[in-house]
Order: structure tokens, then C-alpha cells, then sequence
């Protein structure tokens, strides 16, 4: 419990910094980095000070770290450094009106609240003191790196469709997003299938399944797919509803004719 503790007092420390420099950067989207970075070292801590294994505590901390650091670093330079506010913290500026800082205090403190929740299959893991792998572990580990590839490849392959200048106001339908609308949330949610496998062994592990339950729930709908295409409709109109009838919205798929 004190690790847990600790943890969440790390990551309610670093929202909180992330909030104050919105103020000057007038970019709410970094929380996203401090969303995915809070994981990533919500891992690392409970693999550094667990109590289990320490090849286990080693994988499940390199597991986590290297996808939080990647999609921190992602992140921060595709939605902050340089960019204006994406549309979906305009339109939440728009919608409360008043109050925005201390609004926006919450909303940071709410996504370290959920970093906690969500790294509930980290903490599992890296308690699991039996001193071998379980051959569950191993395939959940391959299964991340299926998640990892493939969330690396959408996220190349729609930074490089925004390089271009001729692409601007039009849908990037390129790789794996001529087969899924959100390629990037469905390798994440993979991802997140691999680490609650990681530590279903451990003992309570059945635990860690309401992680990517949780991230499935959000993704399908709450902040993950309705409000950016929700977004999409308002910037790229018909263009990007001709999108929406052709193309799969979540699992990759052959496009409609």
C-alpha cells in the first residue's frame, strides 16, 4: 500500500506541474504526455521498490517504461512543442467558459487518479513473487510488442501525412489508417491487453483485466474516439463523414466499397 501511496503522490506532483506550465504554453494537451509519462513511471517505481521477482519486476518496469517514455516523447513533440491547442481542450475552454484553471486543476488531477487506477497490473506484476515465468507472462509479453509495433508504425505513418503541406484539412487514409479510423487506439489498447496478461498470474491478477476493460471503455466512449471525431466533423466536414462510412472505426479491417 506505500508504494502505491508513493506512486500516487509522484504522479499528482508531476500533474501538477504540467498544469501550472500550461498556463504559459495555453496548451492543455499536455496532459496527454503527463498521462502517458505517469504510467510509464508509475511502472518503473513499483519495479524498482516491488517485492517480487527481480527478473519479473525487471520486465514489467522495462515494459512500461519504454512505452510511456515513447509515447510521452510522441506526444509532447505531435501536440505541444510548436502546436496549438488540439480541438478537443479548445471546444472543453469554450464549453466551461469561467473558472478555467481551477477547472483544468481537476481535470489534471483526475488523469493522475486514473494513472493509479490503470497501473493496477504493473503493481500486481512486479508483486508476483514466484520465481519463474509463467508462460502467460511470456505471450503477454509478445502480445505488447504487437501493440507497440504497430501503435509506432499508425503514429509514423500519420506525423508523416501532416509533414505535407498539400495534406492539410484532409484525412489521412495512408497504412494502417486506410484499414482502421484509429489504428493508434486500437495498438494502444493492445498494449494494454499484453500487461494485463503480464500479471494475470500474479496472485488477485484477474485484477488487472479491468485495465484495458477500462481503456476499451474510454476509447470506444468517452475521450478516446467520439470526441476526436466529433472534432474531425466540425474541421473536415463530408471529407471526413465519407471516412466514417468507408472505414473501420477501431479494429483494422478491409474498407468498405
Amino acid at each position: 500500500m506505500s508504494l502505491l501511496l508513493t506512486g500516487a503522490a509522484t504522479v499528482a506532483l508531476v500533474m501538477l506541474a504540467l498544469w501550472a506550465i500550461h498556463f504559459p504554453l495555453r496548451n492543455a494537451a499536455i496532459v496527454d504526455v503527463g498521462w502517458a509519462g505517469g504510467l510509464g513511471l508509475l511502472g518503473v517505481i513499483y519495479a524498482t521498490a516491488g517485492q517480487g521477482w527481480p527478473d519479473r519486476r525487471l520486465l514489467i518496469g522495462a515494459l512500461t517504461g519504454i512505452w510511456g517514455l515513447r509515447l510521452a516523447l510522441h506526444l509532447l513533440t505531435e501536440r505541444v512543442i510548436g502546436q496549438e491547442e488540439e480541438g478537443r481542450y479548445a471546444e472543453l475552454r469554450r464549453k466551461w467558459r469561467t473558472g478555467l484553471g481551477w477547472k483544468f486543476l481537476v481535470f489534471f488531477e483526475f488523469q493522475a487518479l486514473l494513472c493509479v487506477v490503470l497501473s493496477a497490473p504493473f503493481w500486481l506484476a512486479a508483486s508476483n513473487e514466484a520465481p519463474e515465468f509463467h508462460w502467460v507472462e511470456l505471450a503477454g509479453a509478445g502480445v505488447w510488442l504487437v501493440g507497440l509495433a504497430g501503435e509506432s508504425v499508425a503514429d509514423s505513418q500519420l506525423a508523416g501525412f501532416k509533414r505535407n503541406p498539400a495534406n492539410r484539412g484532409r484525412t489521412c487514409r495512408v497504412g494502417l489508417w486506410r484499414y482502421s479510423r484509429h489504428p493508434n487506439y486500437f495498438f494502444e489498447w493492445v498494449i494494454w491487453m499484453g500487461l494485463a496478461l503480464v500479471a494475470l498470474p500474479a496472485r488477485g491478477g484477474w485484477i488487472g483485466l479491468a485495465s484495458p476493460a477500462l481503456i476499451l471503455f474510454f476509447l470506444l466512449r468517452v475521450t478516446g474516439i467520439p470526441a476526436t471525431e466529433e472534432q474531425a466533423v466540425r474541421s473536415r466536414g463530408e471529407e471526413y463523414r465519407s471516412y466514417q462510412r468507408t472505414t473501420s472505426a477501431f479494429v483494422p479491417w478491409f474498407p468498405k466499397a
